[in-house]
Formats: structure tokens, sequence, C-alpha cells
């Protein structure tokens, strides 16, 4: 479809507040529908990989951020600037291994869990923000940037704050045609 001549392009934003909702009721109906925890953890996180998938392209052509050279500034990038134009919060980074590829991105104030006071007894297991994990996971992913990424404290789950772990496992070699 094509917008008539002279006429901006709308940009779809949505409130805060309703993606929070939404995003709970999606929670609510996958309990309804999986009976463990596993199952409904493992959704969030395939669901939350596509979603990494097509953000990254909006990320890149949004933020004009410059390549990273390390995986420091990756996660520093993630989460100064990623975590701050689609959450609105500004995660701490602390780097976890001698090795520099195992970070941790520290949430005092998660906005997914908003409405939410905390996790019926027998949901214990679930990881009620899986979907971050899958978005960095996939979103790092497009960038040819291999990471495992989970939650390591849950302030669902009594921690004192929200704490995602990324291990970078390796990166990817670019295929370049090498002149003859």
């Amino acid at each position: 479809m094509s917008r008539p001549p002279g006429r901006k392009q709308d940009s779809h934003k949505i409130s805060r507040e309703l993606f929070v909702l939404t995003y709970g009721a999606l929670v609510a109906q996958l309990c309804k529908d999986y009976e463990k925890d596993e199952d409904v953890n493992s959704c969030l996180d395939k669901m939350g990989y596509g979603i990494g998938v097509r953000l990254i392209d909006d990320f890149l052509a949004h933020s004009d951020v410059k390549r990273c050279r390390s995986y420091s500034e990756t996660a520093d990038m993630i989460a100064q600037v990623a975590f701050k134009m689609y959450l609105g919060v500004t995660p701490s980074v602390s780097c976890s291994s001698a090795a520099g590829n195992e970070f941790s991105l520290i949430l005092d104030k998660n906005p997914l869990v908003d409405f939410v006071e905390e996790l019926p007894a027998e949901r214990a297991s679930l990881c009620y923000c899986n979907l971050l994990c899958g978005v960095i996971r996939g979103a790092l992913e497009m960038v040819h940037l291999a990471a495992e990424v989970t939650f390591l404290q849950d302030r669902l789950k009594g921690d004192a704050v929200t704490e995602i772990g990324i291990t970078f496992l390796r990166k990817a070699e670019d295929k370049k045609a090498k002149k003859k």
C-alpha cells in the first residue's frame, strides 16, 4: 500500500503499559497451554529469538551505532543503547570471566514485571521474562555472535536484582572471498 505524496510515515509505537500488560497476558496464556514451566520457558525463548532476529535491523537502522570491537563493547551496547531504546532502562554491566566472554546485565528495575508481584508457588521454575534472553540471543546471532543467554537472578523469585548472563561462545568467522 502506498502513501500519499508529502505525507510522513507514522511511527507505530505502543505505550509501555500496554506492552507490559499484553506480555503478561501472553505468559498467562502459555501457562494455561503448557503444564511444565520448562515448556513455557522454552516457548518464551523461541518467541524472543524470533523477535531478536527481526529487531536487530530496526536497532541498527535507528541507533547509529558503530561496529563493536570486543565482547565488552557489545555488552555495553546492549545495556546502554538497546535496553534504553526498547525498554527505557539501562542495566549495569559486569564482566564475570577472566577470558572476557561472560557478562552480566543487572537490572535494578525490570519493566516487564511492572504489574507482577510474585510468581505463584506452583510456577516456581517459570522464567517469566525469558523472552528477553531469546531476543538478545537472536539479535546477537544476526550479527554473527553466538551466545548463551540465561537468567541468573530474578526479583520475581526473591533475588535482590534481575540479572541476565551472556556468555559469548565464539565469534563466527566472516566469509570473505579471497582475491586471487
